[in-house]
């Protein structure tokens, strides 16, 4: 089991990046709400893992803090959602705002999130609701805000944003639409652009 990796931060495409360790490059995938805190390329950075094993693939999860990690383990404990799906979930919102949804019984923010239906987003607020007791007192509201800035790098913003959310499972045109959207002269680089978009469809 991997449970920590330590490392060079060499190619990040969202939501897929590259950590360099002793010479070895490992490919993790990791929610928006992660790369939007990852430190510029070139830069040691930390992260913790899952490992997931199937039959057929390996695939590496990495997190900013163990309290995604945690909430990405519970997730894939619900039936109906596996690890892409809560790879969707924690991109689309942060472990505290999720708390708050299943605390308050939000359907409607859970189906704007590609993938989930109105039936997963039922059995997500009563699965979850147990074990999400006492997480918002415990997280406190700031943890979504404590990012690192993303660096700017000379790509195609929008390729990049329209990517990334069809790789959350968003349909090319949804992605297309809500990129556009948001877009502006203020937006500098594709993290900001992936950011702005997914508030927006979240939001509805």
């Amino acid at each position: 089991m991997i449970g920590r990796i330590r490392g060079t931060l060499v190619h990040k495409q969202p939501p897929d990046i590259l950590v360099e360790v002793a010479g070895v490059g490992y490919e993790l995938q990791v929610p928006m709400t992660t790369l939007f805190q990852l430190p510029s390329l070139g830069t040691e950075v930390t992260l913790v893992t899952h490992f997931a094993v199937r039959e057929d693939a390996q695939q590496l999860y990495g997190f900013i803090d163990e309290r995604d990690r945690g909430l990405f383990r519970q997730l894939i404990r619900v039936s109906g959602v596996g690890p892409k799906l809560a790879l969707t979930i924690l991109s689309g919102m942060d472990a505290t705002s999720f708390a708050r949804c299943v605390q308050q019984g939000d359907i409607s923010s859970l189906v704007a999130l590609p993938g989930v239906g109105k039936k997963t987003a039922e059995r997500l607020l009563v699965e979850m609701r147990d074990k999400l007791k006492g997480w918002l007192e415990e997280m406190g509201d700031d943890s979504a805000s404590a990012g690192i800035a993303p660096t700017p790098r000379p790509t195609d913003k929008i390729a990049d944003a329209e990517g990334a959310l069809i790789a959350l499972g968003y349909k090319p045109a949804e992605a297309s639409r809500a990129v556009a959207a948001v877009n502006d002269d203020s937006v500098e680089n594709s993290e900001e652009l992936i950011r702005r978009a997914l508030k927006s469809m979240v939001a509805g």
